[in-house]
């Protein structure tokens, strides 16, 4: 079903200087409520990987970082075998997302799945910036939030730093922390909801960081919905993450590093 996608995928990625998405091999796959499925955003072969477990485990709700709730009820109302369409319905153009052509094998890959937009909005994540995140979350912070640990919370920030180029004022890792972990509430919420609604299994699609078991979405539905079973796929470019990254995922998926500008060239320029 999704190899005239994965052909446009790799029409792309020769136009934009990447390597071409090559299949992995994603192998036999656990039974699981939620498949939590992680991606390096702009790079084509990690949406192949994703488009291939999708087929293998037919979700009946596909949960997108990158939709709103409208975006995805457009998206609803257009033939997804027409990426064209699907991109038009959404205005992916306009959403700051990497070229919808790298995308659409996800969509093809569950012709009849439902599809949840699970985007934070700017307003939420902003009060979570500046009110912390059980602010931003209401009532639902009960339920969904853990407070972090004094040691977690300084390895957040830290990582927060280093993914901004060492570029941010100590004074707004706290608020990025809070943004993050506002993103993977959300996701968990959404997931879990879609689960809910239509059965399982649910599949989520996001970035690579958002699937770590020890931190991200899964840790939430492990606190707040025990009763699911949750896969988190990690996928990386180039060599394999250490030990202890590599545990924070039920599988780790490496694919080719997409060529790309220095992501800190701006910050620096």
């Amino acid at each position: 079903m999704i190899l005239k996608y994965l052909i446009r995928a790799a029409l792309l990625a020769v136009l934009v200087g990447q390597v071409a998405p090559v299949a992995a091999d994603v192998g036999p796959l656990p039974r699981a409520d939620i498949f939590v499925l992680g991606e390096v955003h702009d790079n084509a072969a990690t949406h192949v990987v994703q488009a291939q477990i999708i087929e293998k485990v037919a979700p009946r709700a596909l949960v997108f970082e990158m939709l709103t709730p409208a975006q995805a009820k457009a998206a609803m109302g257009v033939d997804r075998s027409d990426p064209d369409a699907v991109a038009q319905a959404t205005d992916w153009a306009n959403s700051g997302w990497p070229d919808f052509a790298i995308y659409a094998p996800i969509f093809a890959a569950a012709p009849k799945a439902a599809i949840i937009g699970a985007a934070v909005p700017r307003e939420r994540l902003m009060t979570a910036m500046q009110d912390g995140t059980a602010a931003a979350l209401g009532s639902a912070a009960a339920m969904w939030l853990s407070p972090i640990a004094p040691a977690d919370q300084q390895a957040r920030e830290a990582e927060q730093a280093e993914a901004h180029c060492g570029a941010l004022p100590p004074e707004m890792l706290p608020g990025m922390v809070a943004a993050q972990q506002l993103r993977d509430v959300a996701f968990a919420r959404a997931a879990a909801g879609a689960f809910d609604d239509m059965g399982g299994p649910v599949v989520l699609i996001t970035g690579t960081g958002h699937a770590r078991k020890d931190v991200g979405v899964p840790s939430y539905l492990a606190a707040a919905r025990p009763d699911l079973a949750v896969f988190a796929l990690g996928q990386f470019e180039g060599s394999a993450p250490g030990a202890d990254v590599q545990d924070a995922f039920d599988r780790i998926i490496l694919s080719d590093r997409a060529n790309r500008p220095d992501p800190c060239a701006a910050f620096t320029n």
